[in-house]
């Protein structure tokens, strides 16, 4: 069986899509984030009973790495770095 946690494609795909649109800033040089690694969800809970198997997420984080500078950060909050 293959479960499926709604928003984690979501995340993953908002952090591609922010780092496409070099909408993903550096705090340190305020030049854009240029890649990414060890994506991973923070689960809160998973339910496996008969007939009903679920996994509740609590988030994710990610590292986050600039490539002008030597910043380099593992986070939950991510989000803060995107700005339109």
């Amino acid at each position: 069986m293959v479960l499926t946690v709604p928003g984690v494609a979501m995340s993953l795909q908002k952090i591609k899509q922010a780092i496409e649109d070099k909408k993903l800033i550096c705090p340190e040089c305020k030049s854009p984030v240029q890649k990414y690694e060890k994506f991973a969800d923070m689960l809160a809970s998973v339910w496996d009973g008969p007939g009903d198997a679920r996994m509740e997420t609590e988030g994710s984080k990610v590292t986050l790495i600039c490539g002008s500078c030597d910043w380099k950060e593992r986070t939950e909050y991510w989000s803060n770095y995107i700005e339109d």
